[in-house]
């Protein structure tokens, strides 16, 4: 898939835009001022597969705390700043590696002014958020309500100030709720701007509905090639939202490495626990990180072999028993109690 050029930017030790690969984020749900509490959920997402993670910094004791955290873990930090420019001056104070602010609600622009000038003279990336729920009252009162190329004004102008500062290190983010309206939204921005792109639905829902709204948009936005950093904002553990990161750039080929399981839907003919085996199969999957191959759950011995036949690996379980399938050839048969530890015994050998 052909992805639209952007400018390089770094943050941390990871590079985001050009051809570097779309990093996964996802933002901490513990109070920051809660240093160990913070590092143990980082250390959580690190182990998911997260690559850049953002936290909320309200607070001066937040800032403080900040500095500790990022001695503690091994990915990029970012400070999320709303309306208090001196929280952001103190979060790259305490080595933030890149600071999340509107222009527009720090204040005055001798107050954006401080933020980009030490911003500048530590060389840290700022991203600017501009969402649904933060759009100029003005551009809304003029549209007639949230638009997509509302938020695309909205962005452009904030970005605008900042590079009137004399500043370019900068990231772009534009988000909305509306699915619909998000996607337009990136369509537009993406061929007026070379900033690198982080693309998201903001406030998507819990785990079910989010996933759904996420995949969807964010499936209609990287399909056209934009976006550089991802995250899937959901209403539960952060660590749910790298996992699906994962999934959705796995299944546009954005990402390689990882097991994709493939299971049946189930039917009349199904008489084992499918849908539990399943479960198991794809925790034990997420176990193999390293592993990049395709691995099906059939609930049916008399088809499983032929619909597994384009994964490399597969099960398929019948009454009592259950068939091991490598590269759509039945290997071994066995009982339907010995099928997962079977399958084990073959993701710790595979390539060996």
């Amino acid at each position: 898939m052909a992805r639209m050029k952007t400018k390089e930017v770094r943050i941390g030790n990871v590079v985001i835009g050009g051809n570097n690969p779309i990093a996964i984020q996802s933002m901490t749900n513990t109070k920051t001022e809660d240093t160990e509490g913070t590092i143990a959920q980082i250390l959580r997402l690190e182990e998911a597969g997260c690559e850049i993670i953002r936290c909320t910094v309200p607070t001066e004791e937040a800032a403080i705390s900040l500095g500790k955290i990022k001695q503690a873990v091994h990915i990029p930090v970012v400070a999320d700043i709303h309306f208090n420019y001196k929280m952001a001056i103190a979060a790259m104070e305490n080595g933030a590696d890149k600071i999340r602010i509107n222009p527009g609600n720090i204040g005055s622009i001798d107050r954006v002014k401080a933020v980009v000038d030490v911003a500048k003279e530590r060389n840290i990336p700022i991203r600017v958020g501009v969402n649904s729920g933060s759009l100029e009252k003005e551009i809304v009162a003029r549209d007639g309500g949230v638009t997509a190329a509302g938020l695309v004004e909205s962005a452009l102008n904030q970005v605008r100030i900042i590079e009137d500062l004399g500043y370019d290190n900068l990231v772009i983010s534009i988000k909305s709720s509306d699915v619909m309206m998000c996607a337009k939204a990136h369509e537009l921005i993406a061929t007026r701007t070379e900033y690198p792109l982080h693309v998201g639905i903001t406030e998507a829902g819990t785990l079910w509905s989010g996933n759904i709204k996420s995949a969807v948009g964010l499936g209609i936005i990287l399909s056209q090639g934009i976006g550089d950093t991802i995250r899937v904002s959901l209403t539960g553990d952060p660590v749910e939202e790298v996992k699906s990161a994962k999934r959705i750039l796995k299944t546009l080929g954005l990402r390689r490495g990882g097991i994709e399981v493939v299971s049946c839907p189930t039917c009349g003919r199904t008489q084992i626990d499918l849908i539990g085996l399943a479960n198991q199969v794809e925790t034990m999957a997420a176990g193999f990180p390293d592993l990049d191959i395709k691995l099906a759950v059939m609930g049916c011995v008399v088809n499983g072999p032929g619909e597994a036949k384009e994964a490399d690996l597969g099960i398929a379980g019948g009454i009592g028993e259950g068939l091991l399938i490598k590269h759509g050839e039945i290997i071994r048969k066995m009982p339907e109690s010995e099928l997962l530890g079977a399958l084990r015994e073959e993701l710790e050998n595979w390539g060996k």
